[in-house]
């Protein structure tokens, strides 16, 4: 799998521009705030029809645009791929593939994958719980496209179980109680089988991991990922019986998948508050690497690696460890300043004021 050109319109600050990539490493060169990032961002949009950058659509559309397009040529399966995709603000995006347009713009997940490397990774280890399962979900997507309907049954059925118990407002009512019952299944249903999803996704990484973090640290060392919801043994139907009424007087849901955590321990040390920050960084890279390697075993194909300025937040070693370890396939590698010494694009691209050139490197 491998996306050969780009053509954007309208995209972040592009009003028009075309890049090539070669199929193995393209480094994207120029000044901070010239758009080199916006190119891997929009490669990454035909993947996830989202912005890797947490950016809302809006963002996506250049300033004074009603829409943007985004397309992509490439090959998957040794047949010629054409993704093309509309962001509109405010409306429907559209999307269509080999010029087919699609029933739903979510259809697009799938025709490519993408896994990215970015300076803002070390919140994998560092922050809350909320960015290790949204790590679950991105690669369970990645894996099968079909988990995507799933995390969004689950955020539906929350939404709507939420917005009933802060109408609630503590009161407790046989009405409140029977449509509490009716979501109450609902989430279970959906719930249960994320939970179960994301807990066989963990226990192949584990071994991915361990390998990839003695790789980029350059030393082997324990390393676990444990996702265990606390709910599990009694199951979520009756952990949602017991948390009814403390749910009704604080009126949000505080049981289910959206609570849980994908526990790291480095030797034994909870990799969020008891390791080096340096410790952090590896494993956080360690993290991205299993998930790369378990898509392209479970898909047959490597997903297109996007390298997003990583090596500003890199030491030296760490930079030259993960050039070391670089999984086959394609990889687009932006940067503000030299590239690693470790680096040896075959093609070189050089942004600046919206402008795309590329050159012999």
């Amino acid at each position: 799998m491998r996306i050969d050109r780009l053509w954007l319109t309208d995209f972040r600050g592009y009003r028009s521009a075309e890049a090539g990539f070669g199929p193995g490493l393209t480094a994207i060169v120029g000044a901070n705030g010239e758009g080199k990032t916006n190119l891997l961002e929009a490669v990454g949009y035909l993947a996830t029809l989202g912005s890797f950058r947490g950016a809302p659509t809006e963002a996506l559309v250049r300033a004074g645009a009603d829409r943007a397009v985004v397309r992509g040529e490439g090959v998957r399966d040794g047949r010629t791929l054409l993704l093309e995709a509309e962001i509109a603000p405010g409306g429907r995006s559209r999307a269509q593939v080999n010029r087919q347009p699609l029933r739903r713009a979510r259809d697009l997940l799938g025709a490519v994958r993408v896994t990215v490397f970015s300076p803002d990774d070390l919140a994998l280890v560092k922050a809350g719980p909320g960015e290790r399962r949204r790590y679950l979900d991105d690669v369970l997507v990645a894996v099968h496209p079909r988990n995507d309907e799933l995390r969004a049954e689950v955020e539906r059925v929350l939404r709507q179980r939420n917005a009933l118990l802060k109408q609630a407002g503590g009161r407790v009512t046989a009405e409140i109680e029977m449509t509490l019952d009716v979501w109450d299944a609902k989430l279970t249903t959906a719930g249960e089988a994320l939970a179960d999803a994301r807990r066989a996704l963990v226990e192949r990484l584990a071994p991915s991991l361990a390998n990839a973090y003695a790789e980029v640290a350059r030393r082997g060392v324990a390393v676990e990922a444990t996702y265990a919801p606390p709910w599990r043994a009694e199951g979520l139907a009756a952990a949602l019986v017991a948390a009814r009424r403390d749910e009704l007087r604080r009126g949000v849901s505080l049981v289910g998948p959206h609570r849980d955590e994908l526990d790291l321990r480095v030797e034994g040390l909870p990799a969020r508050t008891h390791v080096s920050q340096g410790e952090q960084r590896s494993l956080a890279l360690a993290l991205r690497l299993a998930a790369h390697r378990v898509v392209a075993d479970v898909t047959g194909s490597p997903p297109v690696l996007l390298l997003d300025d990583v090596f500003s937040e890199l030491d030296p070693d760490r930079s030259d460890a993960l050039l070391a370890h670089l999984p086959s396939g394609q990889t687009l590698l932006s940067t503000a300043g030299s590239l690693p010494a470790g680096a040896h694009p075959e093609q070189v691209l050089r942004v600046k004021a919206g402008t795309v050139i590329a050159d012999a490197g």
